[in-house]
């Protein structure tokens, strides 16, 4: 752990970096970010399969991506140095096609969901960083989309969508999964369930539904009953008439503004967020590049950089702190067909506030 706390004291005070996968072209993009939104290209790194989901170790000192080839699945380990450039340090096996990777807030175990798989893998990460085979995996999982950690790192939950329903589980020891009380929150039918944000004060949640284009505000067990549901509002601007695909959610550290895309309207929509996370307000939608993924938030909230998976560039914007509008800065080419975006911070962990005890029902 000294040697990542080294690293991360070193990262405070470095540019941001940005990681692009473009699983058509079997890439990533490194970027380096500087203090005013700029990129400039450091590396480009092949893939060994078409890699998609990312995520970074909460110390910033590995990037873990799930690849496929067909018939097998993996996570690649790489690890970051100083200037955020990677090498590949470690593969392990996977049970499905990955869709999507988190770890646990304290990047001791890795979870992988695969929407193809209807599974989830549980794989233990090393003291060294490196993802390993998977512990556990959980089956019957209908089309599960993303894996979310709560801030209390005690309950994952698991947007399933073709159930219309979020699944929970408890998370115990070496991240060993285990059914919650209550099991699950369920949706309304046919709004399928996908992507998650979490306020940071712990009370509130966000899920992104992309079959009927809308987010719901969950409230985490508040006032001593079950997690439920207390608002849904449309991201799709009145008067559009194709079928919604909506795809990401993400919101700023700070908690104020919360944004959404939608691949087939190829928007990004944002919305100002209450002092408590308990309620959204509509403002307004940004045209961005076509068929928008996925797209991330820096760790200060100042940029947001969008991926157009058949325009084949990302964009960067800055963030009207005042108003939560998207400020076009400019735009990048990347690999073919980018998915996703993961970006290395200049915050370390250490700076985050601890996490309150958990207020779901066990």
């Amino acid at each position: 752990m000294d040697v990542y706390l080294s690293k991360m004291i070193l990262r405070k005070y470095m540019n941001q970096i940005i990681y692009v996968t473009s699983p058509e072209s079997q890439q990533i993009h490194v970027w380096k970010m500087d203090h005013q939104g700029t990129l400039t290209l450091l590396q480009v790194i092949n893939t060994p399969g078409q890699g998609k989901s990312m995520v970074i170790h909460p110390a910033n000192t590995y990037l873990y991506i799930g690849v496929s080839v067909r018939p097998s699945f993996s996570v690649v380990s790489y690890q970051i140095n100083e200037q955020g450039l990677i090498t590949e340090t470690g593969i392990a096996p996977l049970s499905g096609s990955p869709t999507q990777l988190t770890t646990d807030l304290h990047g001791k175990t890795l979870y992988s969901v695969s929407y193809s798989g209807s599974c989830l893998d549980v794989s233990p990460i090393d003291e060294q960083g490196i993802a390993g085979k998977p512990t556990q995996t959980l089956k019957g999982l209908t089309h599960c989309h993303s894996a979310n950690v709560d801030t209390t790192n005690q309950v994952l939950w698991i947007p399933c969508l073709k159930e219309d329903r979020i699944r929970l589980y408890t998370i115990g020891k070496s991240g060993y999964l285990m059914p919650h009380t209550p099991e699950a929150l369920d949706s309304v039918s046919g709004a399928g369930p996908r992507h998650m944000a979490f306020h940071h004060g712990g009370d509130y949640a966000y899920v992104i539904n992309e079959l009927n284009g809308t987010v719901n505000v969950i409230a985490i067990d508040s006032i001593g009953v079950s997690s439920h549901i207390v608002q849904t509002l449309d991201i799709i601007p009145a008067g559009f008439r194709a079928k919604c695909w909506a795809a990401d959610i993400h919101i700023t550290p700070d908690g104020r503004w919360l944004y959404c895309c939608d691949r087939t309207a190829s928007i990004i929509s944002y919305f100002a967020v209450s002092k408590n996370g308990e309620n959204l307000l509509p403002l307004g939608h940004q045209a961005t590049e076509t068929q928008p993924r996925g797209f991330n938030i820096d760790s200060q909230g100042r940029f947001l950089v969008a991926a157009g998976q058949k325009s084949h560039h990302i964009m960067v914007y800055a963030i009207n702190t005042q108003s939560g509008a998207l400020i076009p800065l400019a735009r990048y080419v990347v690999g073919q067909g980018p998915v996703w975006v993961s970006i290395l911070g200049a915050l370390p962990l250490a700076s985050r506030p601890t996490a309150p005890r958990s207020k779901l029902k066990s």
